[in-house]
């Protein structure tokens, strides 16, 4: 009986703390970072960044309502992972989550790599300008981006009581100081802008170029975008500490992808409409950008360093339900014997998978690095949108698979009074996903980089092999032990 308790985690997140854990893990770098370094990243997009949105967001709320279906039959700690293999085949719920769980840790070290630049831009703005140039130094940025990754790590093995105490006001905090940048975005435009860039820094504005609108530039910058939408999931991964999981996990997916849709939208709009884009692209070329960092040049180093303040504790706030969603994956394979039990202990006293929060945490500094050596936090990024679609892709087949799987659980899923218009939804899920995963694949394998493990691609395809095998020999190694995939693991 004591073996049980140790090793059970407790439902202690309510709607609003799971809907919190979305949230946080969505907003960050995928508004202060991402809208503005993909004119580098995809160049061409130009005025086009709020067009790839909406296309990016379409299939993103495909994905979140057959998560929300799914969560409402499978309640459990392990989300993708579960759904997956309860639904096509164990091998596809592996593939589907150790993708993700790779991408996310990877992109969990990129989170706290590309906050120091906020930091930078912080001190610049009040005057410290040795404290900038020496955040500026690779080697400091590298440490001090390990040390974040530490102190979060640390925090969420405390516990669930820290987690939710923190996460509320952090996120009502996150979401007034962006709604300032919100306000100075549209309270500007592009002419306050070319007179402030004169008058502060002696520059005088080119002239708007002109550009052609390409399609395949459009979906390639909304298959980057979509990355921004990532991050609900971790409410499924929460399902084994979610307070009634079956009407909470669902309604917290849909209400965290719809806030964070919009402020996505209305945040980058913003932005657009004060700073010229042209401009934007042509700087993102030789170092790295952030809303704040060009606010800055529209704004007195006070409010400058308030937007600044908002921004890091946006990209801070990313950490903790990352850390969550991730672990909780390893948790779920312990569980269902594909790893080493080793990783299922909970500790007895905080509730925490401390040993998969650990691991996983090695991970994301593995992410650092690749930051650090390549110089581009895109790695990571793209990376994670591979992972993501493909695991995206797999949930929305999940929905179509399970009713001839397992009747019993699909008769619990939201929407089963209509299931030819959830299939239809979930398979144009698939065929959207998939168009955007060819055209980030294109990208990537056509991107001029200096080393072929630069490219998601082939880092992607190279760690899934090393999944599969591990799986294949777990897999021959377990011929008669395979019932338990047909049934959700206890609590």
């Amino acid at each position: 009986m004591k073996d049980k308790e140790s090793n059970a985690l407790e439902r202690h997140l309510n709607l609003l703390t799971l809907t919190a854990t979305g949230i946080c893990s969505m907003v960050g770098a995928s508004i202060y970072v991402v809208p503005i370094m993909i004119q580098k990243n995809v160049p061409g997009i130009g005025p086009y960044v709020l067009f790839a949105f909406l296309i990016a967001a379409i299939p993103a709320l495909i994905a979140a309502l057959s998560y929300a279906a799914l969560a409402s039959a499978m309640p459990k700690a392990g989300g993708s992972y579960l759904y997956a293999s309860r639904s096509i085949h164990p091998y596809f719920g592996f593939v589907a989550s150790f993708s993700q769980w790779f991408g996310l840790s990877l992109v969990i070290g990129v989170v706290a790599f590309v906050t120091i630049p906020f930091f930078r831009d912080f001190f610049q703005a009040i005057g410290f300008i040795e404290i900038a140039n020496f955040l500026d130094i690779p080697l400091v940025r590298l440490f001090f981006a390990l040390f974040i990754l530490c102190f979060f790590t640390y925090t969420n093995l405390k516990g669930g009581q820290f987690y939710s105490r923190t996460l509320l006001p952090l996120m009502f905090l996150m979401f007034i100081l962006g709604g300032i940048v919100i306000f100075f975005g549209f309270y500007f435009d592009k002419n306050d802008f070319s007179e402030a860039l004169f008058l502060k820094n002696g520059l005088i504005l080119a002239e708007k170029p002109s550009l052609n609108f390409n399609w395949q530039i459009l979906f390639t910058g909304a298959s980057i975008l979509f990355a921004s939408f990532i991050g609900f999931d971790s409410i499924a991964q929460a399902g084994g500490e979610a307070k009634n999981p079956k009407k909470n996990l669902p309604k917290a997916i849909i209400l965290a992808v719809t806030i964070v849709g919009l402020y996505y939208f209305i945040f980058s709009a913003a932005v657009y409409h004060s700073i010229p884009w042209w401009y934007i692209a042509e700087e993102a070329k030789n170092k790295d950008l952030t809303a704040p960092g060009l606010f800055s040049v529209l704004l007195s180093p006070f409010w400058s360093a308030i937007i600044l303040s908002g921004a890091a504790i946006a990209l801070l706030n990313d950490l903790p339900g990352m850390i969550l969603s991730v672990s909780r994956l390893l948790f779920a394979w312990a569980k269902d014997g594909i790893i080493s039990p080793y990783f299922a202990f909970i500790h007895p006293i905080s509730k925490t998978p401390q040993r998969a929060i650990l691991f996983s945490s090695f991970i994301s500094a593995l992410g650092i690095l690749g930051c650090h050596f390549a110089g581009d936090i895109f790695l990571g990024i793209d990376i994670m949108v591979t992972s993501m679609l493909i695991n995206f892709i797999l949930i929305c087949l999940s929905v179509v698979f399970l009713p001839f799987k397992n009747k019993s659980l699909a008769d619990k899923m939201n929407g089963h009074k209509f299931p030819k218009y959830r299939n239809l939804l979930a398979l144009t899920g698939v065929v959207l996903l998939f168009g955007l995963l060819v055209f980030h694949t294109i990208k990537d394998l056509n991107s001029d980089l200096s080393h072929w493990y630069f490219k998601a691609t082939w880092v992607w395809l190279i760690v899934m092999s090393f999944g599969s095998i591990w799986f294949y020999i777990y897999w021959m190694k377990n011929k008669n032990g395979k019932s338990h995939f047909l049934e959700l693991p206890e609590d």
